[in-house]
């Protein structure tokens, strides 16, 4: 067993003191805004973004690991993995790390998605030096002892009950059991109560040892930073832990592929006593990297994605029927998904589910207006631009679009593109996404002649 007070010295061959390859991937302007990407010898990429009028900054690492990569036995196994990485290193133990944070007035967290994972801490410029040691150093170093594996056990447990207490959570994961089926896309990324019981700590390391080797990494950081700064001290760091001595690594690349989905009619139901209905209602939507995605987002946007969308017009402000309702997309590497989520009381599902039935119908075969359309446009670009407002959304764009797209797109030609949206484009994507059948997720206390009448809404 590794004990923390266990301390192995790394040497660094000459070899991998090679120079690494920088680039220059965004100008920027006037040195606002500029993208760089330095990798490696090792392997690792990392790319920054330099915003010298904020105080702040964020840094972070990627790894090209989600819960899409686990196998049935190991389902939730990168989201315990996650929960690990901050349970002590060689060097710090788990109130070490988190104290070191706390300390500078900085926030650290981390989450998990079914593609990638990503642990970040945001600093003040100044402590950018600490926080890249201590991110680095539970990326490289983490022990994961048996003791912190069966301790953490109860506490992902926690989050399972938590998020089952939720039926407006829950009803997602239902959604893409639906469409996905019992595949990797299909399963919750926390896992099961029984999956997570069963995880043993060996399989734990040899997950992380597989899925953190530095090709398959991305450190991204934004905010008042030198570029040459960062990768000088993130390459010590990993030099420090032997973790760049395979000078012949490249990094892996995007994920690609294509994954056909033809899941169309299927009704699940998980009766729940609850005091809302809670259903999503969608059908399969397009990859990430699909050309067709900034036509969809315009879709989107117009149809649930504010409050003068159609589905929030007509279901709650005309009738009243729901609180919550809106659309929303989700892109993988090589498929996607569409839906409608609302929340309402059991005895209106069926008319809830008819209103937006009818207008999913309507849109696809007429299509939305020009003034919709233009409204959409206005929205998307706006929401666009302020959500990077802050050095914790720059740092997870650069990030992300390195690990999921292998490039790096400005504001600018983002604008650009969804500007370029004719009313043409949206109508084709509107009539070919929209006019498949759609299958339909449940969760509330139906009784049983709601529950039989549940395949209307999907015939």
């Amino acid at each position: 067993m590794t004990s923390r007070s266990s301390r192995t010295t790394a040497r660094t061959s000459p070899e991998a003191r090679a120079v690494a390859r920088t680039q220059t991937l965004l100008p920027g302007k006037d040195g606002i805004g500029t993208v760089r990407r330095t990798t490696l010898p090792g392997g690792l990429r990392i790319v920054t973004e330099t915003l010298p009028s904020v105080r702040s900054a964020t840094f972070g690492i990627w790894a090209h690991v989600g819960s899409r990569d686990e196998t049935p036995a190991l389902n939730g196994a990168t989201h315990y993995l996650e929960h690990l990485l901050f349970k002590g290193t060689h060097k710090r133990s788990a109130l070490d790390i988190s104290a070191a944070i706390d300390a500078v007035g900085g926030e650290m967290n981390a989450f998990t998605a079914k593609e990638y994972t990503c642990y970040y801490a945001r600093v003040l410029d100044t402590d950018l030096p600490l926080a890249i040691d201590v991110v680095c150093d539970m990326l490289t170093g983490s022990l994961i002892l048996a003791e912190d594996v069966d301790a953490e056990r109860g506490v992902i447990l926690e989050e399972i009950a938590m998020t089952e207490d939720d039926p407006g959570d829950v009803v997602h994961d239902l959604f893409a059991k639906t469409m996905f089926g019992d595949t990797p896309l299909g399963r919750p990324v926390l896992g099961t109560v029984d999956t997570i019981n069963a995880l043993t700590r060996d399989q734990v390391a040899r997950f992380y040892k597989k899925h953190y080797d530095p090709t398959h990494l991305v450190v991204a950081a934004a905010g008042n930073i030198d570029h040459a700064t960062v990768v000088r001290q993130v390459r010590r760091a990993f030099e420090k832990a032997g973790a760049l001595t395979r000078t012949d690594a490249v990094p892996v690349t995007p994920r690609d592929g294509h994954r056909a989905i033809r899941t169309a009619g299927r009704v699940e139901l998980l009766n729940r006593r609850t005091e809302q209905a809670h259903v999503v209602l969608g059908m399969p939507g397009y990859a990430r990297t699909d050309d067709r995605r900034w036509a969809l987002g315009v879709l989107n946007t117009a149809l649930g994605g504010g409050m003068s969308s159609r589905l929030f017009q007509e279901v709650r402000e005309k009738r009243g029927l729901a609180y919550s309702v809106y659309s929303y997309t989700s892109g993988f590497a090589d498929c996607g998904l569409f839906g409608v989520y609302a929340g309402c009381r059991p005895s209106q599902i069926h008319d809830v589910l008819r209103i937006c039935r009818d207008e999913l119908d309507r849109v696809a075969h007429e299509g939305l207006a020009d003034d919709e359309i233009a409204r959409a446009i206005g929205q998307l670009s706006g929401s666009t631009v302020l959500g990077l407002e802050d050095t914790g959304a720059l740092m997870n764009r650069i990030g992300k679009s390195e690990l999921c797209w292998g490039d790096q797109m400005s504001v600018d030609d983002m604008l650009a593109h969804i500007a370029s949206v004719t009313p043409d484009d949206v109508r084709a994507v509107a009539a070919d996404l929209l006019g498949q059948r759609p299958s339909l997720s449940v969760i509330g206390p139906l009784k049983d002649k709601q529950a039989d009448r549940l395949d209307e809404a999907v015939a």
